[in-house]
């Protein structure tokens, strides 16, 4: 006979588990609010050209997503560099962070000793604090309530060194102020990506646009395999049956009517807030409820000719943190009308922890980012602007500061066969693409687990115990 499951949420998370159940021959009906797949990685399209919601990148360590982008058949329009390179702007100078060829820790030893916007003290004294990062445990009891300012505060990161270097990549790592960080997950980007394996940082960038990336893409593996996906269907209940199993109630439809699909199991694979308001009272409090959450702003900008040739670029001394050359994968060369080179470029501004901005109407925003990009860019002076919009995501991740960790949930509930996934549950990484998926195959192996599935294996784990999925499978 075979298992049914539910899974809510068609994000990268849902996505993920979807596969991963559906893949071991468990029937699957995915439900998905919006109507398309990708959840907080999406486009739309406007004047014709194809817009994603904000920038999306991914390291060479991030294992389970290019894993999934390689089961979704997108390998190839997700390329990553050669080796980490980035261009750092600031409005007094240029400088460049490349890795070399020698084995991790030691390749980025070069990159650092020419890093044109410290002092030499400053370069010695983050190489220092750099290799004491090697020994922090993120997992060490007490260390989950540090603030990562205070740690590099004590080891002689002084305010501009934090800003000019630490900061580019902290904040867009983990959304969040850099000083206020989880000194357990910035450990955790930091050794796992800097600190690493020699090409764990290398950077990925979607070469299309993310809705085509990754939910058109999961819309059509999930038809080869068989799933059932319900666009347009938002979950309002799940309840435990009386004998045994569980009933997700959703509503679809013009007139939202709802119903009810019984299930064996059931992935609640949605932001933790709507997953808190679906958690029935047999499953337990919601203790994630207070995580909080963090907001990214982004802030496109289309110029009637080439401003720059850098792909993407970091800034420090500048309300622009990361700025990302979107003109080919947007689709503005190929615009009606427009010939090859002449279509001009489309840049877009990405800003983490964007508390002061979420709130800012985009007149304002124009008036200090304008000026800001050609302070950067000297040939976007005598550019014409044809196009400028703002995109926001006021709950874009959650509040990855200290004392987070103990209110990330495992993937099991107390409720046998409900799971959940999501970037904001423990992963042990933090809120990123690469967290999402791990956390759908979390889900997907804790509720296989728990179904004794495929039948005769037995119920191997009980109800609340942790199950971490391998990172380069989905099944």
């Amino acid at each position: 006979m075979t298992a049914r499951v539910v899974v809510v949420g068609g994000g990268l998370a849902g996505i993920t588990a979807a596969v991963a159940l559906r893949e071991s021959g468990i029937g699957v009906t995915l439900l998905e609010a919006r109507p398309r797949l990708g959840g907080a990685t999406c486009s739309f399209s406007r004047d014709g050209l194809m817009i994603d919601n904000g920038q999306h990148v991914f390291l060479r360590c991030c294992s389970a997503y290019r894993g999934l982008l390689a089961r979704l058949g997108m390998t190839g329009s997700a390329p990553i560099q050669d080796r980490f390179d980035i261009t750092v702007l600031s409005p007094g100078g240029t400088a460049r962070l490349r890795r070399t060829s020698l084995p991790g820790p030691l390749q980025m030893g070069r990159a650092l000793a020419g890093y044109a916007l410290l002092s030499p003290a400053e370069r010695l004294r983050v190489a220092r604090a750099a290799l004491a990062m090697r020994f922090v445990r993120p997992g060490k009891p007490g260390l989950d309530s540090e603030r990562l300012g205070d740690w590099l505060a004590a080891r002689g990161q002084g305010e501009h060194a934090r800003r000019a270097l630490w900061d580019l990549f902290v904040v867009s790592a983990l959304n969040i102020a850099g000083d206020d960080a989880s000194l357990a997950l910035a450990a955790t980007v930091v050794r796992m990506a800097l600190l690493g394996a020699r090409d764990a940082a290398d950077i990925g960038v979607p070469a299309v646009p993310l809705g085509e990336l990754h939910g058109a893409a999961a819309a059509r593996l999930l038809q080869q395999l068989g799933a059932e996906v319900r666009l347009g269907a938002t979950a309002v209940g799940v309840t435990p049956e009386p004998g045994g199993g569980l009933s997700v109630r959703a509503a679809s439809g013009a007139d939202r009517a709802q119903s009810a699909l019984p299930a064996d199991g059931v992935v609640i694979a949605a932001p933790p807030e709507p997953a808190a308001r679906l958690m029935p009272a047999a499953a337990g409090g919601a203790r994630w409820a207070a995580l909080g959450s963090s907001p990214i702003v982004n802030v496109h900008v289309i110029y009637d000719r080439r401003v720059t040739r850098l792909p993407f670029a970091a800034a420090v001394d500048s309300p622009v943190q990361w700025v990302f050359d979107k003109t080919a994968s947007a689709g503005l060369a190929a615009s009606p009308g427009a010939t090859r080179g002449t279509a001009g470029q489309y840049l877009a501004v990405s800003l983490s922890a964007a508390d002061d901005y979420i709130d800012v109407p985009a007149a304002q925003l124009r008036e200090q980012f304008v000026p800001a990009l050609a302070e950067l860019f000297p040939a976007a002076r005598d550019a014409r602007i044809s196009d400028f919009f703002v995109t926001k995501e006021r709950q874009a991740t959650f509040r990855q500061a200290p004392g987070c960790g103990q209110l990330r949930p495992a993937a099991a509930t107390s409720l046998p066969g409900l799971v959940l996934a999501g970037a904001w549950t423990d992963t042990g990484w933090p809120d990123t693409m690469e967290g999402a998926v791990r956390s759908g195959l979390n889900a997907a192996l804790e509720l296989k687990r728990g179904l004794g599935w495929p039948p005769g294996r037995g119920k191997a784990c009980p109800a609340g115990a942790p199950a971490r999925a391998g990172a380069g499978a989905l099944s």
